[in-house]
Protein backbone atom coordinates (compact mmCIF):
# COMPACT_ATOMS: atom_id res chain seq x y z
CA UNK A 1 0.00 0.00 0.00
CA UNK A 2 2.70 2.66 1.20
CA UNK A 3 4.59 1.99 -2.43
CA UNK A 4 1.61 3.94 -4.19
CA UNK A 5 2.59 6.75 -1.95
CA UNK A 6 6.56 6.62 -1.32
CA UNK A 7 9.10 6.96 -3.62
CA UNK A 8 12.53 6.14 -2.29
CA UNK A 9 15.83 7.47 -4.30
CA UNK A 10 17.76 4.25 -5.02
CA UNK A 11 20.34 5.31 -3.16
CA UNK A 12 19.03 5.80 -0.22
CA UNK A 13 16.82 2.67 -0.09
CA UNK A 14 19.99 1.07 -1.14
CA UNK A 15 21.70 2.02 2.24
CA UNK A 16 18.56 1.42 4.35
CA UNK A 17 18.31 -1.97 3.16
CA UNK A 18 22.49 -2.72 4.01
CA UNK A 19 21.53 -0.95 6.52
CA UNK A 20 23.87 2.09 6.16
CA UNK A 21 23.73 4.74 8.03
CA UNK A 22 21.16 7.14 6.77
CA UNK A 23 19.69 11.13 8.27
CA UNK A 24 16.60 12.54 6.75
CA UNK A 25 16.37 16.45 5.90
CA UNK A 26 13.63 18.80 5.77
CA UNK A 27 12.68 20.81 2.83
CA UNK A 28 10.63 23.75 4.47
CA UNK A 29 14.19 25.08 5.01
CA UNK A 30 14.53 25.19 1.10
CA UNK A 31 11.00 26.77 0.15
CA UNK A 32 10.26 28.87 2.94
CA UNK A 33 13.46 28.88 5.78
CA UNK A 34 15.42 31.24 3.08
CA UNK A 35 15.93 33.20 -0.09
CA UNK A 36 16.92 31.75 -3.48
CA UNK A 37 20.10 31.22 -4.35
CA UNK A 38 20.92 30.37 -0.60
CA UNK A 39 18.47 28.10 -0.17
CA UNK A 40 19.44 25.60 -2.62
CA UNK A 41 23.23 25.95 -1.88
CA UNK A 42 22.50 25.59 1.73
CA UNK A 43 20.67 22.45 1.14
CA UNK A 44 23.00 21.24 -1.13
CA UNK A 45 25.98 21.90 1.08
CA UNK A 46 24.13 19.84 3.59
CA UNK A 47 24.08 16.91 1.66
CA UNK A 48 27.27 17.35 0.93
CA UNK A 49 28.60 17.63 4.85
CA UNK A 50 26.43 14.35 5.60
CA UNK A 51 28.26 12.42 2.74
CA UNK A 52 31.44 13.53 4.13
CA UNK A 53 30.49 12.57 7.74
CA UNK A 54 30.01 9.10 6.31
CA UNK A 55 26.03 8.96 6.09
CA UNK A 56 23.48 8.66 3.25
CA UNK A 57 21.23 12.05 2.87
CA UNK A 58 17.61 11.81 2.56
CA UNK A 59 15.88 15.17 1.82
CA UNK A 60 12.10 14.89 2.04
CA UNK A 61 9.72 16.69 0.30
CA UNK A 62 6.19 15.80 -1.49
CA UNK A 63 6.40 16.27 -5.10
CA UNK A 64 3.47 16.29 -7.12
CA UNK A 65 1.81 14.45 -3.92
CA UNK A 66 4.35 11.73 -3.49
CA UNK A 67 6.11 11.33 -0.65
CA UNK A 68 9.88 12.17 -1.91
CA UNK A 69 12.66 10.46 0.41
CA UNK A 70 15.90 11.81 -1.33
CA UNK A 71 15.91 14.23 -4.13
CA UNK A 72 18.26 14.95 -7.14
CA UNK A 73 19.46 18.70 -7.44
CA UNK A 74 17.30 19.28 -10.48
CA UNK A 75 13.95 18.96 -7.51
CA UNK A 76 16.10 20.93 -4.84
CA UNK A 77 16.88 23.37 -7.51
CA UNK A 78 12.63 23.09 -8.21
CA UNK A 79 11.96 23.47 -4.54
CA UNK A 80 14.08 26.37 -4.49
CA UNK A 81 12.22 28.42 -6.77
CA UNK A 82 8.80 27.30 -6.99
CA UNK A 83 6.10 29.93 -5.24
CA UNK A 84 3.40 27.55 -5.37
CA UNK A 85 4.88 24.85 -2.61
CA UNK A 86 2.72 24.21 0.80
CA UNK A 87 4.41 24.10 3.89
CA UNK A 88 3.17 20.45 4.96
CA UNK A 89 2.50 19.31 8.65
CA UNK A 90 0.85 16.53 9.47
CA UNK A 91 -2.57 17.71 9.24
CA UNK A 92 -1.65 18.85 5.37
CA UNK A 93 -0.37 15.59 4.03
CA UNK A 94 -3.92 13.74 3.31
CA UNK A 95 -4.65 16.61 1.55
CA UNK A 96 -1.32 17.47 -0.61
CA UNK A 97 -1.05 13.83 -1.70
CA UNK A 98 -4.38 12.97 -2.92
CA UNK A 99 -4.26 16.53 -4.38
CA UNK A 100 -0.92 15.87 -6.07
CA UNK A 101 0.54 19.07 -4.83
CA UNK A 102 3.85 19.87 -3.90
CA UNK A 103 4.37 19.99 -0.45
CA UNK A 104 7.81 21.35 1.57
CA UNK A 105 7.92 19.03 5.06
CA UNK A 106 8.08 20.60 8.82
CA UNK A 107 9.69 18.51 11.34
CA UNK A 108 6.91 16.80 12.23
CA UNK A 109 5.52 15.66 8.46
CA UNK A 110 9.54 14.85 7.62
CA UNK A 111 9.79 12.95 11.03
CA UNK A 112 6.37 10.91 9.94
CA UNK A 113 8.11 10.34 6.45
CA UNK A 114 11.07 9.29 7.66
CA UNK A 115 9.77 6.44 9.90
CA UNK A 116 7.85 5.43 7.34
CA UNK A 117 11.39 4.69 5.00
CA UNK A 118 12.69 3.38 8.20
CA UNK A 119 14.74 6.23 9.02
CA UNK A 120 15.73 6.91 12.70
CA UNK A 121 17.55 9.92 12.67
CA UNK A 122 17.03 13.80 11.36
CA UNK A 123 18.94 17.12 11.69
CA UNK A 124 17.45 20.08 11.03
CA UNK A 125 17.67 23.76 12.24
CA UNK A 126 15.37 24.27 15.38
CA UNK A 127 11.93 22.36 16.37
CA UNK A 128 8.90 24.11 17.16
CA UNK A 129 7.46 24.68 20.04
CA UNK A 130 5.05 26.38 22.35
CA UNK A 131 4.64 29.79 21.08
CA UNK A 132 4.69 33.30 23.80
CA UNK A 133 0.87 33.85 24.33
CA UNK A 134 0.15 30.14 23.94
CA UNK A 135 -1.98 30.57 27.20
CA UNK A 136 -4.06 32.33 25.58
CA UNK A 137 -3.85 31.57 21.61
CA UNK A 138 -2.90 27.85 22.03
CA UNK A 139 -0.46 28.22 19.64
CA UNK A 140 1.63 25.03 19.64
CA UNK A 141 3.35 23.29 16.93
CA UNK A 142 2.75 20.15 15.94
CA UNK A 143 6.48 19.11 15.91
CA UNK A 144 5.97 18.47 19.66
CA UNK A 145 3.21 16.13 19.14
CA UNK A 146 5.21 14.44 17.03
CA UNK A 147 8.07 14.26 19.05
CA UNK A 148 5.55 12.34 21.34
CA UNK A 149 4.59 9.67 18.71
CA UNK A 150 7.06 9.03 15.99
CA UNK A 151 10.03 6.97 17.17
CA UNK A 152 13.04 9.24 15.19
CA UNK A 153 15.58 11.02 16.77
CA UNK A 154 15.97 15.23 15.82
CA UNK A 155 19.22 16.88 15.91
CA UNK A 156 18.59 20.45 16.34
CA UNK A 157 20.02 23.78 17.76
CA UNK A 158 17.35 23.57 20.29
CA UNK A 159 13.75 25.30 19.88
CA UNK A 160 13.51 28.51 17.51
CA UNK A 161 14.40 31.59 19.36
CA UNK A 162 11.00 32.93 18.81
CA UNK A 163 9.31 30.90 21.02
CA UNK A 164 8.08 30.29 24.58
CA UNK A 165 11.10 27.91 25.27
CA UNK A 166 10.59 27.35 29.13
CA UNK A 167 6.93 26.03 28.05
CA UNK A 168 8.11 23.94 25.35
CA UNK A 169 10.46 22.07 27.57
CA UNK A 170 7.46 21.69 29.71
CA UNK A 171 5.13 20.67 27.00
CA UNK A 172 7.67 18.22 25.84
CA UNK A 173 8.21 16.88 29.39
CA UNK A 174 4.28 16.37 30.24
CA UNK A 175 4.54 14.18 27.11
CA UNK A 176 7.53 11.83 28.01
CA UNK A 177 9.94 13.43 24.98
CA UNK A 178 13.59 13.29 26.44
CA UNK A 179 15.73 16.70 26.21
CA UNK A 180 19.39 15.85 25.63
CA UNK A 181 22.07 18.47 25.47
CA UNK A 182 24.83 17.43 23.40
CA UNK A 183 28.04 19.43 24.85
CA UNK A 184 25.63 21.76 27.39
CA UNK A 185 23.58 21.40 30.38
CA UNK A 186 21.51 24.19 28.80
CA UNK A 187 18.82 24.49 26.32
CA UNK A 188 20.17 26.44 23.33
CA UNK A 189 18.03 28.89 21.49
CA UNK A 190 18.43 28.76 17.74
CA UNK A 191 20.25 31.63 17.76
CA UNK A 192 22.23 31.94 21.09
CA UNK A 193 23.89 29.34 22.89
CA UNK A 194 21.92 29.71 26.00
CA UNK A 195 18.62 29.88 26.92
CA UNK A 196 18.48 29.66 30.76
CA UNK A 197 16.94 26.50 30.60
CA UNK A 198 18.49 23.14 31.86
CA UNK A 199 18.01 20.10 29.19
CA UNK A 200 16.94 16.58 30.63
CA UNK A 201 20.68 15.23 30.09
CA UNK A 202 24.19 15.75 28.70
CA UNK A 203 25.65 13.66 26.76
CA UNK A 204 29.45 14.33 25.51
CA UNK A 205 29.67 11.38 22.45
CA UNK A 206 27.63 10.39 19.76
CA UNK A 207 28.62 6.96 20.73
CA UNK A 208 26.52 7.25 23.67
CA UNK A 209 24.12 9.32 22.09
CA UNK A 210 23.67 6.10 19.91
CA UNK A 211 23.24 4.35 22.66
CA UNK A 212 20.29 5.96 24.41
CA UNK A 213 18.71 5.77 21.15
CA UNK A 214 18.66 1.95 21.26
CA UNK A 215 18.06 1.44 24.94
CA UNK A 216 14.77 3.71 24.27
CA UNK A 217 13.29 1.47 21.18
CA UNK A 218 14.17 -1.52 22.26
CA UNK A 219 11.89 -0.89 25.50
CA UNK A 220 8.97 -0.10 23.84
CA UNK A 221 9.11 3.56 24.55
CA UNK A 222 7.59 5.23 21.40
CA UNK A 223 8.26 8.65 20.59
CA UNK A 224 11.29 10.35 19.44
CA UNK A 225 14.16 12.42 21.04
CA UNK A 226 15.09 16.00 21.19
CA UNK A 227 19.18 16.17 20.65
CA UNK A 228 19.67 20.01 21.16
CA UNK A 229 23.33 20.77 19.72
CA UNK A 230 24.41 24.17 20.16
CA UNK A 231 25.24 26.74 17.99
CA UNK A 232 29.14 26.83 17.27
CA UNK A 233 30.46 29.84 19.21
CA UNK A 234 32.14 31.38 16.14
CA UNK A 235 28.55 31.67 15.00
CA UNK A 236 26.15 32.85 17.98
CA UNK A 237 24.48 36.07 18.39
CA UNK A 238 24.85 38.74 20.63
CA UNK A 239 21.73 37.30 23.69
CA UNK A 240 20.17 40.98 24.44
CA UNK A 241 20.40 41.55 20.77
CA UNK A 242 18.70 38.98 19.23
CA UNK A 243 16.35 38.73 22.46
CA UNK A 244 15.17 42.57 21.55
CA UNK A 245 14.66 41.73 18.10
CA UNK A 246 12.91 38.80 18.82
CA UNK A 247 10.62 40.49 21.00
CA UNK A 248 10.10 43.42 18.45
CA UNK A 249 9.42 40.84 15.70
CA UNK A 250 6.65 38.97 17.63
CA UNK A 251 5.08 42.63 18.74
CA UNK A 252 4.69 43.55 15.36
CA UNK A 253 3.34 39.93 14.35
CA UNK A 254 0.55 40.43 17.34
CA UNK A 255 -0.20 44.50 15.38
CA UNK A 256 -0.63 42.59 12.30
CA UNK A 257 -2.78 39.56 13.19
CA UNK A 258 0.28 36.84 12.12
CA UNK A 259 -0.93 33.65 13.34
CA UNK A 260 -0.25 29.75 12.97
CA UNK A 261 1.83 28.27 9.99
CA UNK A 262 2.31 31.88 8.53
CA UNK A 263 3.72 33.27 12.23
CA UNK A 264 7.45 31.27 11.99
CA UNK A 265 8.33 32.15 8.54
CA UNK A 266 7.38 36.02 9.13
CA UNK A 267 9.14 36.27 12.68
CA UNK A 268 12.48 34.18 11.38
CA UNK A 269 12.04 36.92 8.51
CA UNK A 270 11.84 39.85 10.31
CA UNK A 271 14.20 39.45 12.70
CA UNK A 272 16.86 38.79 9.61
CA UNK A 273 15.40 42.29 8.60
CA UNK A 274 16.18 43.40 12.21
CA UNK A 275 19.82 42.00 12.97
CA UNK A 276 20.94 43.71 8.96
CA UNK A 277 21.39 39.45 7.77
CA UNK A 278 23.44 38.71 10.85
CA UNK A 279 20.26 36.26 11.60
CA UNK A 280 21.37 33.98 7.99
CA UNK A 281 24.28 33.29 9.01
CA UNK A 282 23.91 31.72 11.94
CA UNK A 283 20.64 29.87 10.78
CA UNK A 284 23.31 28.38 7.59
CA UNK A 285 26.09 27.74 10.47
CA UNK A 286 24.27 26.02 12.78
CA UNK A 287 22.58 23.92 9.64
CA UNK A 288 25.77 22.69 8.96
CA UNK A 289 26.71 21.85 12.22
CA UNK A 290 23.82 19.63 13.08
CA UNK A 291 23.93 18.02 10.03
CA UNK A 292 27.26 16.74 11.00
CA UNK A 293 26.33 15.35 14.31
CA UNK A 294 23.15 14.01 13.21
CA UNK A 295 25.05 12.34 10.54
CA UNK A 296 28.18 11.10 12.80
CA UNK A 297 24.86 9.71 15.26
CA UNK A 298 23.42 8.04 12.17
CA UNK A 299 26.87 5.88 11.47
CA UNK A 300 27.19 5.34 15.16
CA UNK A 301 23.23 4.03 15.09
CA UNK A 302 23.87 1.58 12.05
CA UNK A 303 27.20 0.37 13.59
CA UNK A 304 25.15 -0.62 16.83
CA UNK A 305 21.90 -2.18 15.43
CA UNK A 306 24.27 -4.06 12.94
CA UNK A 307 26.31 -5.67 16.17
CA UNK A 308 23.20 -6.54 17.92
CA UNK A 309 21.82 -8.13 14.51
CA UNK A 310 24.82 -10.37 14.15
Amino acid sequence: MLGKYLDIKPEVADAIKNEKAVIALESTIISHGMPYPQNVETALNVEKIVKENGAVPATIAILQGKLKVGLTEEEIEYLGKAKNVVKTSRRDMPFIVSEKLDGATTVASTMIIAALAGIKVFATGGIGGVHRGAQETFDISADLQELARTNVAVVCAGAKSILDIGLTLEYLETQGVPVIGFGTGEMPAFYTRRSGYKVDYRVDSVKKLADILKAKWDLGLNGGIVIANPIPKKYEMDYDMITKAIGNAVAEAEQKGIKGKESTPFLLAKVKEITGGESLESNIALIYNNAMVGSQLAVELAKLERQCGL
